[in-house]
């Protein structure tokens, strides 16, 4: 018989062992693969995403939750800005643009965004991608209840041009708190891979003057986001507004700020990545321990084995193989674990945030992970093929009475 031969025969006799320790294998590998992949993506997938703006500018605050609010349409907004001050930095000479958003109300968990077209119609949110609409749609009259809704908030909540909708007050949905007004959809946004998606966009003056807000903040705004023509003008702001001033906040860069969020949430990447390594070092006990529980009752086949000609060193590959292999199953197997781990949390993370990342997107440890869990198991198998080396033949020959 074949080297292979012996050893999946084994494996077959130990079948229900074999499969628990491969499956140890396969949830260590999945594990370590969903950790680094998610943690990666997503740090570059929050960082590179800007709306096509560098800087926000907003009421008092910190720069993280106003950037979270107005780029991620997530948290809640620190507060308003009033319509003057955006007057005001809309005429600054190293701004191009600047736009007001208002938020403070939703459609079935969904947030409404109130702003003027502009931001739709000539923004890129990614460099060289500009905002469409999907055929059928047009986009919004800033004078009429009109709504252009993003593609994954389309998809949820089943809208489709022509269908209308009452907004609810408060970013929490609350059926109790429906708005008199009525919106017309007259678009879809094609998809964005961006915070875009989630959101139905209404014009500003909508969401501003929506029945039951405070009549007298009806022109304020909840931020500004801003264009810089060059980023010496981030500078000069951030000193003459952060520094200087104590009524707003100027939070630039967008990209900076969210990568200092990831450091400060670095040590939970840790923790995981350390359950999945104990995970892995369990997994390779468990080769190491069912195969050497095994050899007493080998011995007598490795023994008639050796007495046919076999040399020690065929009986070590044997058993050092018969471990590779089982820490082989559970790599390929890991896949499988990796991809329905990575499928629940970019679920959530796009419901969350409108952020894509993509699970076969290629990362390092798609080929590192599973090489490293073939050879944790090929180190674990050594020592009973160590053992299996040392067994002495004549002694195992011996008649069973």
């Amino acid at each position: 018989m074949s080297l292979l031969g012996i050893v999946m025969r084994s494996l077959r006799q130990h079948f229900l062992s074999t499969c628990i320790t491969s499956c140890s294998i396969a949830l260590a590998g999945g594990l370590i693969l969903s950790v680094w992949t998610i943690k990666d993506q997503a740090n570059d997938a929050f960082v590179g995403v800007h709306a096509g703006f560098d800087a926000v500018l907003g009421a008092r605050s910190s720069k993280l939750q106003l950037v979270l609010n107005s780029i991620f349409h997530v948290e809640a907004s620190p507060g308003n800005v009033a319509w003057e001050d955006y007057l005001d930095i809309r005429e600054h000479p190293g701004i191009s643009h600047a736009l007001p958003i208002a938020v403070g109300d939703n459609f079935r968990g969904y947030r409404l965004v109130g702003t003027l077209p502009e931001l739709l119609q000539n923004i890129e949110h990614h460099p060289g991608q500009k905002y469409a609409i999907s055929s059928g749609g047009r986009w919004m009259d800033p004078q009429r209840r009109e709504a252009v809704i993003g593609f994954f908030a389309a998809q949820q909540l089943g809208l489709k041009v022509g269908d209308t909708f009452h907004p609810y007050h408060g970013l929490l949905y609350d059926e109790e708190k429906q708005h008199a007004e009525t919106y017309v959809v007259v678009g879809l946004l094609e998809p964005t891979n961006s915070p875009a998606d989630r959101v139905l966009w209404i014009p500003l003056a909508g969401l501003q003057k929506m029945s039951g807000h405070d009549p007298q903040a009806a022109t304020d705004i909840s931020a500004v986001l801003i264009k810089l023509k060059q980023p010496q003008s981030g500078f000069r702001m951030d000193m003459t507004i952060n520094k200087q001033g104590n009524r707003l906040t100027f939070a630039w860069p967008v990209d900076q700020i969210m990568a200092q969020l990831f450091q400060k949430i670095g040590w939970f990447d840790k923790i995981l990545a350390m359950v999945a390594y104990l995970v892995a070092v369990v997994a390779a006990g468990g080769i190491l321990s069912g195969l050497y529980n095994t050899m007493e009752e080998r011995r007598r086949d490795i023994a008639i084995l050796r007495a046919l000609g076999a040399r020690r060193r065929i009986i070590f590959g044997t058993i050092l193989l018969e471990s590779t292999v089982i820490a082989l199953v559970g790599a390929g197997f890991s896949f499988a674990i990796y991809a329905m781990i990575f499928e629940g949390a970019s679920g959530i993370i796009r419901h969350q945030t409108g952020v894509v990342i993509h699970p076969w997107q290629w990362h390092a440890s798609m080929l590192w992970t599973p090489l490293s869990m073939i050879l944790l198991g090929a180190l674990a198998g050594c020592i009973p093929a160590l053992k299996a080396y040392h067994t002495p033949v004549a002694e195992n020959l011996t008649p069973i009475s």
